[in-house]
């Protein structure tokens, strides 16, 4: 039975990896990845000469097949990300779905748990963290303002991902729908050189970015505590 490994890889800092994940991309015969020219500075950070195929959001049915046909010949494939935790808002998912669909059992499927930008974050929040609501990366447009009005309606610590370009208009979001004074942890470049963790009440953290127009800059995560909480 051949075997797809889930690998967890860092999302800044190389030496957050596991041993077990090392391992497993020595042994494998290919390593899915979304951009063969990141993994590979993984790869080649560690001595790793195993072979990289791509996997993207832009990847046709016939590069499915093609794995599909790895898999089918048996050998064992490792799916990573560009960085953190493949599947989770990630196109991984969609890989694993069509092989789950294509052979059921007959494909071992296997997590190598590790990084992941979100629990990074939201363990640094001193936030309730027993129950939380994720909601990736938001939509562009279409159902954006429902999405914040029901962040501002949440009971539950919720957490999602922003890019530079709208992270401003987000938080101005959270600002108008939450109030000034809820609580709000925004984690910038986590584990990378220039990391940084801003927390504060909306007010504050929206002055902030507005005053620091250099900081806005990088890769985020937005974790907003939960009304009444």
């Amino acid at each position: 039975m051949a075997t797809l490994y889930i690998v967890a890889t860092p999302i800044g800092n190389l030496e957050d990896i596991t041993l077990r994940a090392l391992r497993i991309l020595k042994e494998v015969d290919i390593v899915l990845c979304e951009d063969t020219r990141v993994t590979r500075k993984l790869l080649s950070h560690y001595g790793i000469q195993t072979k990289t195929e791509s996997y993207h959001s832009q990847s046709t049915f016939s590069k499915v097949e093609k794995i599909f046909g790895m898999l089918r010949d048996g050998k064992n494939l490792a799916l990573v990300s560009d960085s953190g935790t493949p599947t989770i808002s990630d196109p991984g998912s969609r890989l694993l779905y069509l092989v789950r669909e294509e052979f059921g059992d007959g494909v071992s499927i296997v997590p190598i748990p590790g990084a992941s930008a979100l629990i990074a974050a939201l363990s640094v929040s001193a936030f309730p963290a027993s129950e939380f609501v994720f909601l990736g990366f938001l939509p562009h447009k279409k159902g954006r303002e429902t999405l914040f009005s029901e962040i501002a309606e949440s009971k539950r610590t919720v957490v999602f991902y922003e890019s530079p370009h709208r992270v401003e208009k987000a938080l101005n979001s959270l600002l108008t729908g939450c109030g000034p004074s809820r609580q709000i942890v925004v984690a910038r470049e986590l584990t990378k050189m220039f990391e940084e963790i801003v927390r504060g009440t909306a007010d504050e953290v929206v002055s902030y970015f507005k005053n620091n127009p250099d900081k806005v800059r990088g890769e985020f995560v937005i974790v907003v505590r939960g009304r009444h909480l």
